[in-house]
């Protein structure tokens, strides 16, 4: 049976005067405490007292006691103990605990994440999630200028073949921040954009689109035995525009890497779609064609709650000089490239 708040009340008579004829005091939620509720989690994650005891560090009498205070708080059994067996097992009542404790404890687990990067100050760690082009043309800069304005910070770096997957380690703060492609999921996210960057045609040197002046349009693209990345919301957005110009994208090839993409086109098996900051510019295999397909709006993302360090804002400070910078660049380029 489901109680209400109103229905809780003191114990009720029983012939065995066991917790378990005990229905929980509204006051006995005050007397929780983390420790107990640690303890309580630490015994259902470990399957006994002894293994709970060597992950907290605590004696196993002092775990045995927390356990024991938290059963007799909430007038329940939270684990069924058998003589002469190390192990335990949840109670149905322990199964329904846990669930709670659960959140409770990685709450508090990101509260601490919170209070360290605080407390760090100018020295600690700074987790970045990055992709392929990213790290290959935006990062360095940024590295190098933030290296001497936070040297007492290491940035340890997660990468990924594309963005998907990045936002997911943002959330429960196993990254501070990550590059991104906009629009920025759903979720507690917030972020900045850092620089736009134009879909191009890569094509063979040999290819008759290589003499073309102009930018190709994107039915003509549409036409195109097409190269790109296997998988990214940039890919998908760049097929959604060729779609809605009434084609349907004939990709013949697809990979996560930039180099076999390139090569790819280079090759003569079709002509590569792809943002301009994942193409080697100084390759003498290809042609470069820019396009008048909307770019992929590049940005930084973190998590709106939690707390960002000094450390923090000022990577995404010295990432917005950097791509703006990197922007004057690809702004003298295009045109070369379109003569």
């Amino acid at each position: 049976m489901i109680m209400t708040a109103d229905q809780l009340v003191a114990p009720r008579a029983g012939a065995s005067g066991t917790v378990a004829d005990r229905r929980i005091l509204p006051d006995a939620l005050a007397d929780f405490s983390l420790r107990q509720l640690l303890s309580f989690r630490a015994v259902a994650d470990e399957g006994s007292f002894h293994g709970a005891a060597a992950a907290l560090d605590y004696t196993q009498s002092a775990i045995s006691q927390h356990v024991m205070a938290l059963e007799t708080a909430l007038g329940v059994r939270l684990f069924e103990r058998s003589r002469g067996r190390r192990t335990v097992e949840l109670t149905e009542a322990g199964r329904l605990l846990l669930g709670h404790v659960e959140t409770i404890t990685d709450r508090l687990q990101a509260a601490r994440a919170d209070l360290l990067a605080y407390a760090a100050g100018e020295t600690g760690m700074l987790r970045v999630g990055v992709y392929q082009s990213v790290g290959t043309r935006i990062l360095p800069a940024i590295i190098g200028r933030f290296a001497e304005a936070w040297p007492g910070v290491e940035v340890q770096l997660r990468e990924a073949a594309s963005d998907d997957g990045l936002m997911d380690l943002v959330e429960p703060g196993q990254l501070d921040l990550t590059f991104g492609v906009l629009p920025i999921p759903e979720g507690p996210f917030d972020g900045v954009e850092l620089i736009r960057d134009p879909f191009v045609l890569v094509v063979p040197a040999a290819s008759p689109l290589a003499g073309m002046t102009g930018t190709p349009s994107i039915e003509l693209i549409g036409d195109q035995r097409l190269i790109g990345f296997r998988s990214c919301r940039s890919t998908r957005w760049v097929e959604s525009q060729i779609r809605m110009a009434g084609k349907e994208p004939n990709f013949v090839f697809r990979s996560e890497d930039n180099g076999t993409v390139q090569a790819m086109a280079g090759a003569g098996l079709g002509s590569a779609l792809v943002p301009l900051l994942a193409v080697d510019t100084e390759d003498t295999r290809v042609r470069i064609i820019p396009t008048a397909l909307e770019p992929r709006r590049i940005a930084l993302m973190w998590h709106r709650d939690r707390y960002r360090s000094p450390a923090a804002r000022e990577f995404v400070d010295i990432a917005l000089g950097a791509c703006r910078e990197l922007a004057a660049q690809q702004e003298q380029l295009l045109p070369a490239l379109g003569a």
